[in-house]
């Protein structure tokens, strides 16, 4: 039997993932008839309480709302009011919104450690059991209620409907092919449960683009075929353009997507802007269950203005005072004009510390069509050659300013699992021992100075980049005049990201460009995945990571010793409860990786750029900006900013 806490029940495991939000719990059981008496309502929503729209604060909150206390975090109780611009560069862009929001069942902290949200406590038994205890009184954007019902219907309704989901169950909810026992106790528990432990379900909630296990039952009915009037559905089905109900049915089933006004949600800002448009107004959410601890609803601001612009104009208009919160589109070699024009403007740039393991990471495709060019890929010596014939710490001065590191792809200081000899295995530049290592392989015949392929080709290499990071083609410019020393060819094609992403599954893409590992701080309870092929995005081997994903119907088995290694080393990791074993996988992953020099990372540690109004508070001075774990903005908890005086003090979040 697993030790009992207020609000959380916690395995060995989860007790790790839940102690920073322990005093968070313990205040969600203050009884909320306590302070409706103090609650304050926000000046913009005054008027239609008024006119009995809506109804009061103290009624329209849940009975018992999160309680954010913010000088805890380092921050303080707020002002409502204003308008927050950002700038996005494309209309789906609004789903970043869902991003920034980030209203989740259970979600992370700053420091990685998962607490509830949406949900008042979860119960978590020995990583099997896992019981919601929803927020009574709680309620959608458009007023009605938030119930173990939406849980239903998401459960019976979508994903075991054939016709809605012909595939089944998604994968974060099986475990070796098994589907979780669902109990729905009553209209505010719901409790999941696996015969073996699941680590990936929480972490699947509480991330950016997250696992919804809930829908708006209310609205989604009206276009479902068990519960809509045939007539009035094929009507509409008609009306839409779609072939039938299950098209229709998903059409308007897009909580991330976040692209219908009328679609209810549970994050802090709600769309209200109807696509296509090139500015955007996402209002205050009148329901939203976050409160400070003075007994104000959250959010402060009353909208945010999402403007839409070229991605190469973003830098220029938000420099020229357009925004007043921005990082999307800003890269590092816009600092210097933006710090030029930011007293002029009324902005910082403040520099966020990268989460990812590597800014820049190159990734040889294992798996690349191309027999020649997969063997070669296949072979550790010519990673490592590649690995070793880059002078990184040029590529830092160049293009960084000799702010970065030149290490490789692996986690990063600040991890528990950091460790220097480790970051700089293969990271010097070493021509003569590339050039060696090349040798070694019988790639000894050149023509025009370009080392020969086996089969009598030129060594030309094309690596292919979604051309959404400038730098990516500046840095890979410099890799290219390294490469032509050893003898080896480097073109750059840039792509959309959709594209090649279907390059990649096709096994067309011989390499390509991105960012390094998803999580660069990773500890002992975040999942190991991303050092082995268990995913189909995965640029390094695509095919393997497909097998994995699709229990193999799609993709390929591993046919190389240390994927399957990595794979095995991957499924101890979801089996054990056991924190020293769980850090021991971990190391040995890491070491794997980079001694194959799996990826090739080429400089770390490099800040993003965010840029500030100075009237703009609570947005934390130094942080960590990154997609997963993370929210970007998400975990610093957006619905907290507010407009203030410019010389009030910023926090500080490590």
């Amino acid at each position: 039997m697993q030790p009992k806490f207020p609000s959380f029940t916690l395995s060995r495991r989860a007790a790790l993932l839940a102690g920073a939000g322990l005093t968070l719990a313990l205040a969600l059981r203050e009884p909320a008839t306590a302070r409706a008496a103090e609650m304050t309502e926000s000046p913009a929503l005054e008027k239609d309480v008024a006119d009995g729209k809506l109804p009061p604060v103290g009624t329209r909150i849940p009975a018992e709302p999160l309680v954010m206390d913010l000088p805890a975090e380092g921050r303080r109780v707020g002002q409502y009011g204003g308008s927050l611009r950002i700038i996005e560069g494309q209309a789906k862009d609004t789903r970043r919104m869902v991003v920034y929001g980030y209203a989740r069942l259970v979600g992370y902290t700053p420091d990685q450690k998962l607490v509830p949200d949406l949900a008042k406590a979860v119960d978590v038994e020995d990583d099997r059991i896992f019981t919601f205890h929803l927020r009574r009184g709680h309620k959608w954007s458009d007023g009605e209620p938030f119930t173990a019902e939406d849980f239903r219907y998401w459960w019976e309704d979508v994903v075991n409907n054939e016709e809605l989901n012909k595939f089944g169950p998604p994968r974060e909810v099986l475990v070796d092919g098994e589907v979780p026992k669902v109990t729905f106790v009553d209209d505010v528990t719901v409790r999941y449960e696996w015969s073996k432990p699941n680590p990936f379900f929480l972490p699947a909630i509480a991330a950016p683009q997250p696992l919804y296990i809930y829908r708006p039952a209310h609205y989604l009915k009206k276009f479902h075929a068990k519960y809509a009037d045939a007539a009035k559905l094929a009507e509409k089905v008609k009306d839409s353009g779609q072939r039938n109900w299950v098209a229709l049915h998903f059409k308007y089933d897009q909580q991330y997507k976040n692209s219908d006004p009328k679609l209810p949600s549970l994050e802090p800002f709600v769309l209200r802007t109807k696509p296509p448009a090139d500015r955007f107004i996402f209002a205050r959410n009148p329901f939203f269950h976050r409160i400070d601890k003075a007994g104000h609803q959250l959010p402060y601001i009353d909208e945010v203005a999402m403007g839409i612009a070229s991605s190469k104009l973003i830098p220029a208009q938000a420099g020229a005072g357009a925004a007043d919160l921005q990082a999307s589109y800003l890269v590092f070699n816009n600092y210097a004009f933006l710090k030029q024009a930011a007293a002029r403007e009324g902005y910082q740039v403040r520099r966020w510390k990268g989460g990812k393991g590597s800014k820049i990471t190159l990734y040889p495709n294992l798996n690349v069509r191309d027999e020649v060019w997969r063997k070669l890929f296949q072979n550790a010596d010519f990673r490592r050659a590649l690995s070793l014939g880059m002078n990184r710490e040029d590529i830092n001065q160049a293009i960084y300013y000799g702010l970065g590191l030149p290490v490789v792809d692996t986690a990063m200081e600040g991890s528990p699992f950091y460790d220097e000899a480790r970051a700089k295995r293969y990271a010097n530049y070493d021509p003569a021992e590339a050039e060696r290592l090349l040798d070694s392989l019988g790639l000894t015949e050149r023509s025009g100075g370009i080392r020969l392929l086996p089969d009598g080709r030129q060594m030309i290499i094309i690596v292919e980049t979604a051309g959404e990071d400038s730098e990516q083609v500046d840095v890979l410019g410099l890799v290219a005049e390294d490469y032509r020393k050893i003898g080896i060819k480097l073109l750059i094609k840039p792509s959309e990201r959709e594209t090649l992403s279907s390059r990649l599954a096709a096994g067309s893409t011989m390499m390509s460009v991105s960012t390094g590992l998803e999580n660069g701080l990773p500890t002992v309870d975040w999942s190991p995945a991303q050092l082995a092929p268990t995913d189909g995005e995965q640029p390094e081997w695509p095919a393997w990571g497909s097998h994995f994903e699709t229990k193999g119907n799609m993709g390929a088995a591993p046919d190389l010793p240390v994927a399957r290694k990595l794979l095995d080393l991957h499924r101890q990791w979801t089996v054990s409860l056991d924190e020293a074993e769980r850090a021991r996988i971990w190391t040995e992953m890491l070491d794997i990786n980079a001694d194959e020099a799996l990826r090739i990372g080429i400089v770390s540690g490099i800040d993003n750029l965010v840029l500030v109004s100075d009237r703009l508070q609570n947005v934390p001075e130094r942080a960590v900006y990154n997609w997963n774990p993370g929210a970007f903005f998400g975990v610093y908890r957006m619905e907290t900013f507010f407009f203030g005086e410019p010389d009030e003090k910023q926090a500080s979040i490590p």
